[in-house]
């Protein structure tokens, strides 16, 4: 026989496990609710997920492309001597900021 403990937990929550657990007993319904979940998390591992932390690495990624991306044109357009005007160059110049992090333009 195993070993008994004792859980305290609120009266709402053991109306809704006894509302929902129909013929199993109150242990062996939070026992299979325990498992159900740990058994989804480990499938959800398993499918690719991703977790928040590898999503904002993704996003700050794809921020410092879009900023290499934009710094190599704006370089590129100036050293081909095409002079933007200044509305345009302040335009490009505010995109390359917003995108975060210290985005340095040559010429600027």
């Amino acid at each position: 026989m195993s070993e008994k403990r004792m859980l305290i937990v609120d009266a709402e929550l053991v109306r809704k496990i006894d509302d929902n657990r129909g013929d199993v007993g109150r242990s062996e319904f939070i026992d299979l609710l325990i498992d159900s979940q740990l058994k989804e998390k480990e499938e959800g591992k398993k499918q690719g997920g991703v977790t928040r932390e590898e999503f904002h690495q993704f996003q700050e990624g794809t921020k410092e492309l879009l900023r290499s991306f934009l710094e190599f044109f704006i370089s590129y357009g100036l050293e081909l001597g095409k002079q933007p005007s200044d509305s345009e160059f302040e335009h490009l110049t505010h995109k390359l900021q917003s995108l975060g992090g210290s985005a340095k333009v040559k010429g600027s």
